[in-house]
Protein backbone atom coordinates (compact mmCIF):
# COMPACT_ATOMS: atom_id res chain seq x y z
CA UNK A 1 0.00 0.00 0.00
CA UNK A 2 3.23 2.14 0.91
CA UNK A 3 4.04 2.10 -2.92
CA UNK A 4 0.60 2.77 -4.41
CA UNK A 5 0.47 5.91 -1.92
CA UNK A 6 3.82 6.42 -3.01
CA UNK A 7 2.91 5.90 -6.62
CA UNK A 8 -0.44 8.09 -6.48
CA UNK A 9 1.47 10.85 -4.86
CA UNK A 10 3.89 11.26 -8.06
CA UNK A 11 1.56 11.04 -10.21
CA UNK A 12 -0.60 13.85 -8.12
CA UNK A 13 2.43 16.19 -8.68
CA UNK A 14 3.32 15.30 -12.15
CA UNK A 15 -0.25 16.61 -12.84
CA UNK A 16 0.01 19.79 -10.86
CA UNK A 17 3.38 20.57 -12.39
CA UNK A 18 1.84 20.44 -15.57
CA UNK A 19 -0.91 22.54 -14.57
CA UNK A 20 1.41 24.83 -13.42
CA UNK A 21 3.46 25.21 -16.13
CA UNK A 22 0.41 25.65 -18.28
CA UNK A 23 -0.50 28.53 -16.64
CA UNK A 24 2.83 29.84 -16.74
CA UNK A 25 2.51 30.45 -20.72
CA UNK A 26 1.34 34.36 -21.94
CA UNK A 27 -1.73 34.85 -22.47
CA UNK A 28 -3.86 36.69 -25.14
CA UNK A 29 -7.76 37.64 -23.46
CA UNK A 30 -8.35 40.59 -25.51
CA UNK A 31 -5.50 41.18 -27.99
CA UNK A 32 -5.30 37.77 -29.96
CA UNK A 33 -1.33 37.16 -30.57
CA UNK A 34 0.50 40.30 -29.29
CA UNK A 35 1.34 41.74 -25.27
CA UNK A 36 1.47 38.33 -23.84
CA UNK A 37 0.74 38.60 -20.19
CA UNK A 38 0.89 36.68 -17.20
CA UNK A 39 -1.59 35.50 -14.50
CA UNK A 40 -0.73 36.83 -10.97
CA UNK A 41 -2.76 34.34 -8.52
CA UNK A 42 -0.83 36.35 -5.23
CA UNK A 43 -1.55 39.55 -7.05
CA UNK A 44 -4.26 41.63 -4.60
CA UNK A 45 -4.41 44.64 -6.54
CA UNK A 46 -6.40 43.91 -9.68
CA UNK A 47 -8.32 45.73 -12.35
CA UNK A 48 -12.11 45.40 -11.40
CA UNK A 49 -14.16 44.35 -14.04
CA UNK A 50 -17.26 45.97 -13.15
CA UNK A 51 -15.61 49.56 -14.59
CA UNK A 52 -15.29 51.18 -17.52
CA UNK A 53 -11.61 52.05 -18.22
CA UNK A 54 -11.00 55.26 -20.87
CA UNK A 55 -7.41 55.30 -21.76
CA UNK A 56 -5.24 57.61 -23.55
CA UNK A 57 -1.63 56.56 -24.98
CA UNK A 58 0.45 59.69 -25.83
CA UNK A 59 3.19 57.42 -27.57
CA UNK A 60 6.46 59.11 -29.03
CA UNK A 61 8.71 56.82 -28.36
CA UNK A 62 10.05 54.58 -31.57
CA UNK A 63 11.51 51.09 -31.27
CA UNK A 64 14.74 50.50 -29.93
CA UNK A 65 15.46 47.79 -32.98
CA UNK A 66 13.35 48.88 -36.10
CA UNK A 67 13.07 45.12 -37.25
CA UNK A 68 11.46 44.15 -34.01
CA UNK A 69 8.01 45.19 -32.88
CA UNK A 70 8.23 48.06 -30.60
CA UNK A 71 8.10 47.79 -27.19
CA UNK A 72 5.74 50.34 -27.13
CA UNK A 73 3.40 49.05 -29.39
CA UNK A 74 3.06 46.08 -27.93
CA UNK A 75 2.83 47.46 -24.61
CA UNK A 76 -0.93 49.03 -25.99
CA UNK A 77 -1.40 45.20 -26.09
CA UNK A 78 -0.26 44.29 -22.94
CA UNK A 79 -2.55 47.23 -21.42
CA UNK A 80 -5.51 45.96 -23.00
CA UNK A 81 -4.79 42.26 -22.38
CA UNK A 82 -3.75 42.53 -18.73
CA UNK A 83 -7.45 44.22 -18.04
CA UNK A 84 -8.85 41.36 -19.63
CA UNK A 85 -7.07 38.37 -18.00
CA UNK A 86 -9.08 40.73 -14.54
CA UNK A 87 -11.92 39.98 -16.34
CA UNK A 88 -12.91 43.59 -17.72
CA UNK A 89 -14.33 43.05 -20.87
CA UNK A 90 -13.86 44.66 -24.56
CA UNK A 91 -16.19 46.87 -24.41
CA UNK A 92 -15.12 48.29 -21.52
CA UNK A 93 -12.47 49.00 -22.72
CA UNK A 94 -12.01 52.48 -24.56
CA UNK A 95 -8.52 53.16 -25.53
CA UNK A 96 -6.96 55.74 -28.15
CA UNK A 97 -3.17 55.65 -29.03
CA UNK A 98 -2.08 58.89 -30.40
CA UNK A 99 1.22 58.26 -32.31
CA UNK A 100 3.67 60.99 -33.15
CA UNK A 101 7.10 62.04 -32.43
CA UNK A 102 9.71 59.14 -32.96
CA UNK A 103 6.78 56.08 -32.87
CA UNK A 104 5.59 57.85 -36.62
CA UNK A 105 7.65 55.54 -38.21
CA UNK A 106 5.72 52.28 -36.38
CA UNK A 107 2.62 53.30 -38.73
CA UNK A 108 4.34 53.27 -41.87
CA UNK A 109 3.24 51.09 -44.82
CA UNK A 110 5.32 47.96 -45.64
CA UNK A 111 6.35 49.46 -48.71
CA UNK A 112 7.94 52.53 -47.02
CA UNK A 113 9.01 50.89 -43.48
CA UNK A 114 10.86 48.49 -46.45
CA UNK A 115 12.62 51.47 -48.12
CA UNK A 116 13.95 52.88 -45.02
CA UNK A 117 14.74 49.87 -42.41
CA UNK A 118 14.77 46.50 -44.89
CA UNK A 119 11.80 44.87 -43.26
CA UNK A 120 8.08 44.81 -43.75
CA UNK A 121 7.53 46.90 -41.02
CA UNK A 122 6.73 44.23 -37.93
CA UNK A 123 4.16 46.83 -35.93
CA UNK A 124 1.48 46.18 -38.30
CA UNK A 125 0.46 42.75 -37.33
CA UNK A 126 -0.02 44.65 -33.82
CA UNK A 127 -1.98 46.97 -35.22
CA UNK A 128 -3.99 44.98 -37.05
CA UNK A 129 -4.51 42.97 -33.89
CA UNK A 130 -5.38 46.21 -31.20
CA UNK A 131 -8.00 47.52 -34.08
CA UNK A 132 -9.88 44.48 -33.80
CA UNK A 133 -9.70 44.85 -30.11
CA UNK A 134 -11.15 47.93 -29.94
CA UNK A 135 -8.49 50.43 -29.87
CA UNK A 136 -8.56 53.57 -32.03
CA UNK A 137 -5.50 54.71 -33.37
CA UNK A 138 -4.74 57.90 -34.99
CA UNK A 139 -1.55 59.88 -35.95
CA UNK A 140 -0.36 63.31 -35.63
CA UNK A 141 -1.46 65.52 -38.78
CA UNK A 142 1.40 67.89 -37.46
CA UNK A 143 3.59 65.21 -37.17
CA UNK A 144 3.00 63.67 -40.63
CA UNK A 145 3.64 67.00 -42.54
CA UNK A 146 6.80 67.44 -40.61
CA UNK A 147 7.72 64.51 -42.27
CA UNK A 148 6.59 65.05 -45.35
CA UNK A 149 4.08 61.64 -44.95
CA UNK A 150 1.33 61.49 -46.77
CA UNK A 151 -2.02 59.09 -45.73
CA UNK A 152 -0.54 56.93 -48.90
CA UNK A 153 2.80 56.24 -46.92
CA UNK A 154 1.12 54.89 -43.63
CA UNK A 155 -1.44 51.79 -42.59
CA UNK A 156 -5.05 52.45 -44.09
CA UNK A 157 -6.12 51.36 -40.95
CA UNK A 158 -5.21 54.72 -38.80
CA UNK A 159 -6.73 57.81 -38.49
CA UNK A 160 -5.41 61.04 -38.90
CA UNK A 161 -5.52 63.34 -36.71
CA UNK A 162 -5.74 67.27 -36.78
CA UNK A 163 -2.66 67.44 -34.06
CA UNK A 164 -1.48 64.86 -31.09
CA UNK A 165 -2.00 67.80 -28.67
CA UNK A 166 -5.21 68.78 -29.84
CA UNK A 167 -6.50 65.04 -29.23
CA UNK A 168 -4.67 64.79 -26.01
CA UNK A 169 -6.81 68.05 -24.95
CA UNK A 170 -10.05 66.84 -26.20
CA UNK A 171 -10.19 63.24 -24.46
CA UNK A 172 -8.08 63.84 -21.03
CA UNK A 173 -10.93 66.70 -20.34
CA UNK A 174 -13.41 64.09 -20.97
CA UNK A 175 -11.83 61.54 -17.77
CA UNK A 176 -9.41 59.48 -20.61
CA UNK A 177 -6.24 58.61 -18.10
CA UNK A 178 -3.24 60.01 -19.98
CA UNK A 179 -0.57 57.52 -20.38
CA UNK A 180 2.90 58.19 -22.04
CA UNK A 181 4.91 55.74 -23.69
Amino acid sequence: MNRLFKAALFSAALFLSQFTFAQSEAQFPLVKGFGGIYEIPDATERPDPSLEYKVIVDMTTGPADTKQISRWVDNVARLMNLHGLAGVKKEQMHVKVVIHGGAIFTILNDANYKSRYEVDNPNLPVFEALKAAGVEVYVCGQSMRARSLSKDDIWPGIQIAHSALTTLTTYVPQGYTLLKF
